[in-house]
């Protein structure tokens, strides 16, 4: 699989260019740090300035001690020395907290308003990118870019000040010495910018790798009882181990371009020191110039050695980080395709609603399902909804509860188009049970409730026993606050379909959709489910989609689907009489003829 529906432009497009989204990120997840940031670079300047005055004592220490045998400085130098040691200490301890809570709690928000941008998607949406690829965006890419700005404030504040400070005494004590030592700089820039695309490219390719790893974990251990069935241990570990070693070649190259820029400033350094020993050594050994200013500045020049070297591996990280952030804020700049109003423009049903479709069209990429749908679900009243496979049944649910929309044609509940609802009106208009039940790793009471407060005691218990979860709750040693396990696996289907009917009581909507709700059931638990759900139909519109036409028998009205059209209309007696579709497919279920 792959996260490509997830747009994904060219290297041109200049939202996305390096300062683009430096800029964003600042503006963005930054700024609202500032101050701590200030904080952090003033601690770093510390400590970044005691490599300059320690370089900057050596020269005293050998030409005034050493040299010249002043034993009464030794003391003054060597503890100024000691000081610098532990100014440096304290500065390290204070810089790293301060970083680290700027590297979390940004982190952290990145997260929750990846999660909340995502959650806003439609449903179409969720079908073209499979969870682990989202996954993959919320948790490794802001992984990938978490440190970035802890490296960024480092190379700016300690390396950079470290740098500099070194400069100064290197310049101060010989400005020929220090131009000898940086003979080698100019070979650095053609190969920084050609490893500047090539380690973005792979660090995309990085992450979209990462994705296909999480993609198929989530569908291994989605499916892991049909693995076990079928004895597909062997063969889903060696899919996984492919996977495995395509994202190994792609951390390895990627690797390697990281490690390029430290290796070249390592020769160029390497070269720098080499002509300084040739130049200056020269010089000292002629006695133009002291041991001490050797040493002084021979320790300054290789005391820059790890401060250039971080910040090349600075250019690494950032491209690194730079290709999380594309993919980060590309998702940001994702649009829903069901645009709403924030808050209705059209007025919400106030008494029981009626539901209809007019001359509905609907498709999914050069697939199309709904081809001119009309019908009406009166008010208050059943009507199901059968068909074939394929017909469009689910997706007529799916244009209630605003997880699709319609290309043409009008849907309306209560007389009013659905498009002036907002979002959120829009599906609180509705109910729903479904075959499968979407159960959370949460306590019972949470995955009844659903996140909301406003329910009493009393009321749960009347809706503990209009779903026939009393008896079951009541035998469990922690009752309501017993787990219901991963994805609901602690309950049998027929208990996770009485939760499903007991959260549609909670939800208290004018009209209930059910799909399918009894079809994996057993009899007993079908017995016990259909009688939950009688009650839950009174005094509400249901719409109900069936394959088991036993089910709908009683509906008010049924309503025959092929094709994406309404082929059929009526109650059960008079489709049987017309012969039509319905009589087929009743016949075909129940071998009669």
């Amino acid at each position: 699989m792959s996260d490509a529906p997830i747009p994904e432009d060219s290297e041109d497009d200049r939202r996305y260019a390096s300062r683009a989204l430096f800029g964003r990120l600042w503006r963005t997840y930054l700024y609202p740090h500032r101050w701590l940031m200030a904080l952090a670079f003033v601690v770093m300047t510390v400590e970044g300035s005691t490599l300059g005055l320690l370089s900057y004592l050596l020269k005293p220490l050998f030409d005034k001690v050493f040299v010249s045998g002043g034993g009464g400085m030794l003391l003054l130098v060597g503890g100024a020395i000691f000081g610098l040691f532990v100014v440096r200490a304290i500065t390290s301890i204070c810089s790293r907290l301060l970083l680290t809570s700027i590297s979390q709690r940004t982190a952290s928000r990145m997260q929750l308003d990846l999660l909340g941008h995502i959650l806003l998607q439609d449903g179409a949406f969720f079908q073209r990118n499979p969870p682990g690829a989202l996954m993959e965006r919320v948790q490794g890419d802001t992984s990938a870019v978490q440190s970035i700005w802890m490296t960024l404030i480092v190379a700016a504040g300690r390396d950079l000040v470290s740098l500099t400070g070194l400069m100064v005494v290197a310049i101060g004590i010989d400005w020929r010495w220090t131009l000898a030592a940086l003979v080698g700089a100019p070979m650095l820039i053609l190969p920084t910018v050609v490893l500047q695309r090539y380690l973005r490219r792979k660090s995309k390719q990085l992450r979209v790798e990462a994705g296909f790893r999480a993609t198929r974990l989530d569908e291994i251990f989605h499916g892991i009882q049909a693995i076990k069935l079928n004895r597909l241990e062997s063969y889903q570990t060696g899919r996984f181990g492919a996977i495995v070693a395509k994202l190994n070649r792609a951390q390895i190259k990627s690797a390697l371009a990281q490690s390029t820029m430290p290796a070249m400033i390592d020769i160029v350094t390497g070269l720098g020191f080499f002509a300084v020993l040739l130049l200056g050594g020269s010089e000292v050994a002629r006695g133009e110039r002291t041991v001490g200013e050797f040493m002084s500045f021979f320790t300054a020049m290789a005391l820059t050695f790890q401060p250039i070297r971080r910040l090349g591996e600075l250019f690494g990280s950032w491209q690194v980080a730079a290709a999380s952030l594309e993919r980060i804020f590309r998702m940001l700049d994702t649009e829903p395709q069901i645009r709403r109003p924030a808050n209705s423009t059209a007025p919400l049903p106030k008494d029981i609603p009626g539901v209809a479709f007019r001359d509905v069209h609907f498709s999914y990429p050069g697939v199309p399902v709904l081809d001119g749908l009309t019908f009406t679900a009166e008010a208050g009243k059943m009507t199901a909804i059968v068909g074939p496979s394929g017909a469009g049944k689910t997706t007529v649910f799916h244009m209630l509860t605003a997880l699709a929309e319609p290309d043409r044609g009008t849907v309306s509940v209560g007389g009013q188009d659905i498009s002036g609802f907002s979002l959120s009106d829009q599906r609180g208009l509705f109910a729903a049970v479904t075959q499968d039940t979407a159960l959370f790793d949460e306590s019972l009471r949470e995955n009844i409730l659903m996140g909301r407060s406003d329910v009493t005691d009393d009321r749960l218990d009347a809706i503990l026993g209009a779903a026939h979860l009393s008896d079951f709750v009541s035998s469990l040693p922690k009752g309501l606050d017993t787990p219901a396990g991963p994805r609901g696996s602690g309950l049998s289907g027929g208990q996770r379909q009485r939760i499903a009917i007991a959260r549609a009581l909670v939800a208290d909507a004018p009209v209930l959709l059910l799909d399918e709700a009894t079809s994996a059931l057993d009899a007993q638990s079908e017995a016990i489910v259909a009688e939950a759900l009688g009650t839950l139909a009174k005094g509400r519109t249901t719409l109900v989609i069936a394959h088991r036409l036993s089910t709908v028998r009683d509906a008010d009205k049924i309503v025959v689907m092929s094709r994406g059209k309404v082929v059929e209309e009526g109650r059960h007696d008079e489709l049987l009489a017309a012969d039509g579709l319905y009589a087929s497919l009743y016949r075909l279920q129940f071998k009669e003829g």
